[in-house]
This record gives C-alpha cells, structure tokens and sequence, in this order.
C-alpha cells in the first residue's frame, strides 16, 4: 500500500497475552556471565523486568487466537496471518498450520510473513488491508505473533533484552482505527549483520551473534534515519495532512536511547506508552506495535478522528510508517 485509501479498512479486534512472571533483567540466568559492555548496554536498556511464558512460540500464538475468537468479536476469519517468530518450532513443518490446528480456525488459509523480523506486523496489516480490498468476499483476516527468545539468552547485545508474549488481531471492513495509510522498505545488505548457527550445535548451545555491533549502531543507525525521515513525509503526504495534525506517535519498544534518537529526529514525540511497556515486558519482537496501540486506545485520551503515527522498524534491515485514524 502506498498511497492513502478511504476504503474504511480497519482493526477489528486485538488480543494481547502478558506474562505474569516477570523476572528483573539482573536476575536472567545469563547476566552473570555478561561481559563488561554486555553488562553496561543492559543495565541501561531502559529494560527493567521481562516476562517469562514458558511455552513455545506457537502454542503462545494458538492461544492469542483462541482467546481472541472467544470473545465473539467479529467475523469467522476468511484468511490466518502468522508474524513469524524468531526461530521455527520444527523444520519442514509450518508454524501457520500447526497454530490455525491449535487455534481450530477450520476454512481460513493460513501462512506465514517471514524475514521482516519486528517489522511483520505492521507489514501484516498493511497486507490483510490488501486482501481485502483485493477480494470483496473476505471478511477478515486474523493476523497473529509470539515472542519468544530464540537462543537461551534474552540478553541481545547490542540490541535489546527479550521478553514473551503474544498477540492476534483481525483487520476487516468498518474497522476503527482505520488504516489511512502505510508505507515500508527492506535493504538487504544487512542481511547478515545477525546470526545463530544453529547446524554445528545443539540448541542448548544456542546464541546469536551481531557480526558488527559497530555496523549495527552506526551505519544501520543512519540507514533507518534517513528511511524512517523519509517513509513518514511518504506517510503524511499520502494522506495529505502535515505533522501537526499528529495526535500520538508509537514505535516498538528496542531500547530507551531509540525514543530520544526518533524524537530528535522526527519532530515528533514518542508516546510514553512505549517506555512503559519497554521497561515491564522488555523487547516483545513484531508484537510491540500492536501492544502499544492496543493501550494507547484503552486510555481514551483520543477522540475519533485522531490520527496516530506508528513507527516500526528491524535489523534485518525494514521499516514500516503506518497512519491510523481512531
């Protein structure tokens, strides 16, 4: 989608599962073995407590659906998108399938978006958007993610310190907030800047690798400057309104240091939502956006019409702007 469409496309309903156990960052089993700047980057994270579900990725993920469709909001979905998680639960198997068994969503087609890491779900809705536009007989499409650290280690230097949980939510016709308009982009020459080798080892050896935290903190640093600075002109011109008429910005939930590098950037300032959530649950993957808009609409500090910008972007390298209007 790359231009603003009065089509009144919208979420539907959204479903967020939280952790009840949250353990301090300093207490994860690995702090103790962090090395001096492994230590220093997590103490000021800005990652108080992260949440620990232990189950797998796509059971946490059936769940989020099952939970969601229990609440009778909505139609039957027509279409089941997963957000892919961290690392698969088997090879040549599908987590997409295993999870609409599990979530019992009979007569949806189901598959994954993978390779956009915390960019999946705003890629997944900005789709679901298409589908429906795409085909008048849909209805709904279900979209769904889990949280789950993919090594042993929720401690991710230079990067962020991983929590659990999960989500679901479907976009249909009528929905509020509508999607007024979305834009994203990959560049694929940092495709390797992070790595677990996961072939010559058994999975309790498990632990990912940044290649270059300089190139992560830098050059990939100006990259998403210069992409975000631009997708969010994109963003707004397409809908034809300027920054003033912003009423809330959100972003994922990475570290502390990436709301202050945003708001210099952009203008504009980061809803303290996401510090919040940053601080209790940690890094939550493509689960942070939903999350954080899910919340901001639960404080009714917005009236319709408001528009909120959400921000979304990964190391693998994607960025995603989407406007929504409550």
């Amino acid at each position: 989608m790359t231009q603003a469409q009065d089509d009144g496309i919208g979420i539907g309903a959204v479903h967020c599962v939280l952790p009840e156990t949250l353990v301090p960052v300093g207490e994860l089993p690995e702090s103790a073995a962090l090395d001096h700047d492994q230590a220093e980057f997590a103490a000021g994270s800005g990652v108080r407590t992260v949440g620990v579900i232990e189950t797998s990725a796509a059971e946490l993920a059936a769940r989020a659906c099952r939970e969601l469709l229990a609440e009778g909001s909505g139609a039957v979905p027509d279409t089941f998108v997963l957000v892919a998680p961290r690392a698969p639960e088997v090879l040549l198997s599908s987590d997409a399938a295993r999870v609409q068994a599990e979530a019992k969503l009979e007569g949806a087609f189901a598959f994954t978006l993978d390779g956009l890491g915390c960019t999946g779900s705003s890629s997944a809705w900005a789709l679901a958007r298409d589908l429906l536009v795409a085909d008048p007989a849909r209805e709904s499409v279900l979209i769904a993610h889990a949280s789950r650290p993919a090594a042993l280690d929720r401690v991710r230097y230079p990067v962020t310190v991983i929590g659990d949980g999960a989500y679901a939510m479907t976009m249909v016709r009528g929905g509020r907030p509508r999607l007024r308009a979305h834009r994203q982009a990959t560049d694929g020459t940092f495709h390797d800047l992070f790595e677990i080798d996961y072939r010559s080892v058994p999975w309790y050896e498990w632990r990912e690798v940044c290649t270059s935290p300089d190139r992560y903190r830098f050059e990939l640093a100006l990259h998403s400057r210069n992409r975000l600075a631009s997708l969010v002109e994109q963003v707004l011109a397409d809908a034809g309104i300027g920054k003033e008429r912003i009423a809330a910005t959100l972003m994922q939930n990475v570290a502390a240091s990436a709301y202050r590098f945003y708001e210099t950037l952009l203008g504009l300032p980061v809803h303290p939502v996401c510090g919040e959530h940053l601080a209790a649950y940690g890094h939550l993957g493509a689960m942070d956006v939903v999350l954080n808009l899910q919340a901001l609409l639960a404080r009714r500090e917005l009236t319709e019409g408001d528009l909120v910008l959400v921000l979304n972007n990964s190391p693998v390298a994607a960025w995603a702007v989407t406007l929504w209007e409550v």
